[in-house]
Formats: structure tokens, sequence, C-alpha cells
């Protein structure tokens, strides 16, 4: 078991231009916008998660109103530092521009990012599955209460069978338009879940497994909604 690692990670939540098809918005996010975002001063890191499907996969779970294309994560030292190279300098506006060409939404949320289960090597994680799932706590479970019990969540996570890396990002700012932060009931996503297995099948062992029926027992004890996405990972930068 590693000891966990905590980073400052801005993430994007982006809903495609309905007149591009999909394969047009991943080609125009990673070949485009991609090189045109990671020219912000500071960042350390870039992955684009384009979504490849929807299903809740070994899971069984009240899913979310979300419906996101992709996923960004761009990370740095500090909110500060991700605020100042995205809502200031030269850069901003480009970026909005661009953005206003191939996205019809996008919320950013800022997360405190926990590595629970270290990652396989980059050039593995490209042959892994990766599920993101967005959460959101239960109505009578304050944001103190949610943050306690996911870390409990996360020993549960570490028993279950064939995980290749887990990660827990908790939402610590949000911004339901891009420069406009706002509260909670604005943007209700407490955290966001990024898990790996070798493939469909060793997910859905996972989940089935005794550990995996204790680990989403104890989910409901905290959380409302899981809406889980399937991505493929691109690393910009």
């Amino acid at each position: 078991m590693m000891n966990p690692t905590t980073e400052t990670v801005r993430m994007g939540l982006l809903q495609r231009n309905p007149a591009l098809g999909e394969d047009a918005f991943r080609a125009y996010w990673r070949d485009h916008h991609g090189p045109l975002a990671a020219q912000a001063p500071g960042l350390r890191a870039y992955w684009q998660n384009p979504v490849l499907d929807r299903l809740q996969r070994g899971i069984d779970f009240a899913r979310g109103p979300w419906d996101f294309d992709g996923f960004s994560q761009l990370w740095f030292d500090s909110a500060a530092d991700a605020g100042q190279a995205f809502d200031a300098g030269n850069l901003a506006g480009p970026l909005r521009e661009d953005e206003a060409r191939f996205l019809a939404g996008l919320h950013i949320v800022t997360c405190e990012q926990t590595t629970v289960i270290e990652l396989p090597a980059p050039a593995e994680r490209a042959r892994r599955l990766k599920r993101m799932s967005i959460l959101k706590r239960r109505p009578d479970i304050d944001e103190a209460d949610f943050r306690r019990e996911w870390r409990v969540h996360a020993g549960h996570v570490r028993r279950m069978p064939g995980v290749s890396g887990y990660r827990q990002n908790v939402v610590v700012a949000r911004e339901r338009r891009k420069g406009e932060p706002c509260g909670y009931e604005a943007l209700p996503i407490d955290g966001i879940v990024e898990l790996w297995f070798t493939d469909p099948e060793t997910l859905n062992a996972a989940f089935a497994s005794p550990a995996g029926q204790v680990t989403m027992a104890h989910a409901k004890d905290f959380l409302h909604e899981i809406t889980a996405f399937v991505v493929q990972e691109h690393r910009v930068a």
C-alpha cells in the first residue's frame, strides 16, 4: 500500500457542439484545442478523457442527470495558479473563442486529488479500461461527512480484486460557466472517481466480488447518485 498523495487538478466537464459528430469532436479537442490549452503558464500536466460509453457497469446505483462527452484534467501547483492561467492573461481570450467552436457546454471543477491505489505507467494505462464517475452525496450528508466517509470508502476499494489504479477527486470549487464561480446548488457535484481495470470483465468481477459488494453497500451510506462513464485517456502534456 502506498501513502496517499494529494494534488490540485482543474477538471473540465465537456459537452460537445451537436453539429459535430463524436469522432470530429474528439479529433478537434485532441489536435487543435489540446495544444492551445497546453500553453497555459504553470501547467504541470494535461490529460483528456473522451467518453466512450455511459453504462453503469457492475453497479446498481441511481444515475444522475449528467451527460458529458469528455473530461479534461489539468494539474497546477495551486488553485490560484489554475485560475490565473485560464481567467487572465493572453491565453484566456483565444481559449474561449476556440471552446465556442466545438463545445455546447463547459463546467469547471477544481479538485483536491488523492491517489489511493498507484496507477499503471502511462504507456500501460493506454491499454487499460478507465472509468470516471461523478458523485453526489445524500441530502442528509454534509460536506465534512462526505469527505470522511469517502476516506473510509477508499479502504473498501483497496480490498477489491483487479483494481489497477484508483484516484479520488474532492470538489473544492465550482464554475457552472467558465470563469464564474458558483455554489453547490448550481453544480451539485461532490467528487469524481477514477478507476482503472484490465478490461470490462475485470471491472464486473471486481464489483461482483464479496469485497465489491461490501464497497457498494457502504456507498449507499453516504452517496445519492453515481454517474459512470468509460473514457479513453489521451496525454497532451
